[in-house]
């Protein structure tokens, strides 16, 4: 998304990341950058909190008229939850939960596999 933004931006069109990997995407250069510090996959905020997320998208919008120079990071406000836990367990993976991750991973890879097949198959 970096990349498309700095395209955008140079055909005349302003644009504004909002995500959550500060350090992939400040190294990309993007000219607004509205930094949440969720997890990653949730930059507007917890799923089913509409007045957090409308809060954040607002202060991501907002910096179309407060970014006074290029390569502008505003670090949002917002928190994931009363505490930090969540960083605790963020992407753990516990013994109890191989057994289902593998399944998921073979049905994945499975499915992707009869898709090229048939994608051969629909080509000859």
């Amino acid at each position: 998304m970096s990349l498309v933004a700095r395209c955008l931006e140079a055909d005349g069109i302003a644009t504004v990341i909002l995500g959550s990997a500060l350090d992939i995407v400040e190294h990309c250069g993007v000219p607004r950058f509205a930094f949440a510090d969720f997890p990653l996959g949730n930059p507007c905020g917890r799923p089913w909190d509409g007045a957090m997320q409308g809060q954040v998208v607002a202060s991501a919008m907002a910096l179309f008229e407060t970014a006074t120079e290029p390569r502008t990071t505003a670090r949002l406000p917002y928190r994931w939850g009363g505490d930090e836990s969540w960083r605790d367990n963020y992407m753990a993976i516990r013994a109890a939960d191989l057994k289902i991750l593998r399944q998921q991973g073979d049905e994945r890879r499975a499915l992707r596999r009869n898709l090229r097949i048939e994608a051969e198959s629909a080509q000859a």
